[in-house]
């Protein structure tokens, strides 16, 4: 009789390919065919073309390539991740085991001494030859299995395994944006040491543009308000100066955090002023289509909502009866342990077990509406997260664009500056124009560099997060093969 049911079960959970709850589909995203600021980002002047996954390299600096290599190595938030990663491959692996059978080994040897004032003490001490000693021995090998019949069990195994899937496009999505503030916080720190070196050189021509006015007004060659007018431009100068300062030493703590050392480590080795990297080419820019492919914060996020998906079977699996199979075999005397295994001390059982949640379809319920509850959520999370990463690449490149523009600009206005302040130092030595009017040369000149610094710091900024916002720096791999399937 026990094979006639156990047979048909064994093959029903065999060949059963479906599982309750709905198959995932990947949602479909309508993108445009292009980005609006593909042909201006095309436009640009030729530069330094760099690969999609060395971005970094592309800048034309030593430097800032060997701390992304650092920090893509050392950073601790990295680690956290791959940590994360870890726990979600034993979760994948707890759920696998829960499709397998599990067995067990169980033994044990006791020994008693009878007491004779129990009533069954008592009638076994009116035996003759009776010994108050007794030793058992016992030794069992088990097993049980719950059949898979509605594929609660295989849905759980694939939410699993779409949250190891999302775990490590998050550890990848996490490589990327550290790599990114890696080299986003050395272009500032380069960007703050020139402009903090124009401004001194604009404090020292302020200073000695005062000391020539106070000498004239002195002599009486000149009225109070242009002393009063140029202290108040030092005063300037030099209030922007621990702005700038302040701004340098939270720039190079934050490097060295990202780079997983004490703030200071580094900075001897940022000590000398450096040229601020310029933005390469941006190439293999892709649509934004490719976007669902190549940025792993996105993989990240379909995968948790193939995981949700996942979690509705699981939860409707619950209207369904669970089978199980269990089994014991082994041998037990109270003989000695010699005789442990003779075919008289052999024991067997079998059972077959069901469990059906009959009377709760109210709590059912309940947990299948939050499963789908959380779905849409996470549906809703995925479809604004790829929209916002749209976003990010148009505004990266809107950004590099403009202030590349800007700069261009800027460097026309600093070369126009700059002769016009040798043509001012010109005149000076023949005697036609006073030493203030070359000063003030001097001083409009280091303004339109300290802007044209600003306005390169920002460009090569927004190359940093138009890479990013791309997904460079990230070999896509089985993972996101897996979840575009």
């Amino acid at each position: 009789m026990l094979q006639r049911v156990l047979v048909p079960l064994f093959a029903v959970s065999l060949v059963a390919g479906c599982a309750v709850g709905p198959n995932y589909v990947q949602p479909d995203m309508p993108l445009p065919q292009q980005y609006l600021g593909q042909a201006a980002v095309d436009a640009r002047p030729a530069s330094t073309s760099v690969d999609r996954l060395a971005w970094w390299t592309g800048f034309g600096d030593p430097q800032l390539a060997r701390f992304v290599t650092l920090a893509l190595a050392q950073n601790l938030d990295l680690a956290q991740a791959s940590a994360r990663v870890a726990q979600a491959r034993a979760g994948l692996g707890a759920a696998n085991a829960t499709l397998l059978p599990s067995g067990n080994i169980s033994g044990q040897a006791a020994r008693a001494y009878q007491s004779v004032e129990t009533p069954l003490g008592q009638v076994l001490n009116s035996r003759p030859g009776f010994d108050r000693y007794g030793n058992a021995y016992e030794a069992n090998l088990g097993a049980s299995w719950e059949v898979d019949v509605f594929g609660g069990l295989r849905r759980g195994r694939e939410a699993a395994l779409a949250e190891y899937q999302a775990s490590e496009a998050g550890a990848a999505a996490t490589g990327l944006t550290v790599a990114a503030q890696t080299a986003d916080i050395y272009i500032s720190i380069r960007g703050l040491q020139t402009r903090l070196d124009v401004a001194r050189r604009q404090m020292l021509t302020q200073q000695e543009l005062l000391s020539k006015v106070n000498l004239l007004y002195g002599k009486g060659l000149t009225a109070e308000l242009q002393v009063r007018q140029a202290e108040g431009a030092l005063a300037q100068v030099r209030a922007s100066v621990p702005a700038l300062e302040s701004g340098l030493d939270a720039a190079m703590n934050a490097l060295d955090v990202m780079l997983g050392s004490p703030p200071g480590t580094h900075r001897a080795e940022l000590a000398d002023l450096g040229a601020i990297p310029v933005a390469p080419q941006i190439t293999d820019a892709g649509t934004p289509g490719d976007l669902l492919r190549r940025r792993p914060d996105l993989i990240a996020s379909e995968r948790r909502l193939a995981a949700s998906n996942a979690r509705i079977g699981v939860a409707i699996a619950e209207y369904y009866p669970k089978l199980s199979l269990s089994g014991l075999i082994g041998s037990a005397t109270s003989v000695s342990g010699g005789n442990l295994f003779s075919s008289g001390a052999s024991q067997a059982t079998g059972v077959l077990g069901l469990r059906w949640r009959l009377f709760d379809f109210g709590r059912i319920n309940a947990q299948i509406d939050l499963a789908k509850g959380q779905d849409a959520e996470l549906l809703a999370a995925y479809r604004l997260a790829v929209l916002r990463a749209t976003e990010d690449v148009e505004n990266a490149f809107s950004t590099l664009v403009k202030r590349e523009e800007q700069a261009s600009v800027l460097a026309q206005g600093v070369d126009s500056l700059g002769r016009a302040r040798d043509a001012s130092f010109a005149a000076y030595q023949k005697g036609v124009v006073s030493l203030i009017e070359v000063l003030q040369a001097d001083e409009n000149l280091l303004r339109a560099s300290d802007a044209q610094a600003q306005a390169q710091t920002e460009s090569a900024r927004a190359a940093v997060t138009a890479f990013k916002a791309l997904g460079g720096g990230w070999q896509a791999s089985g993972t996101d093969a897996v979840a575009t399937r």
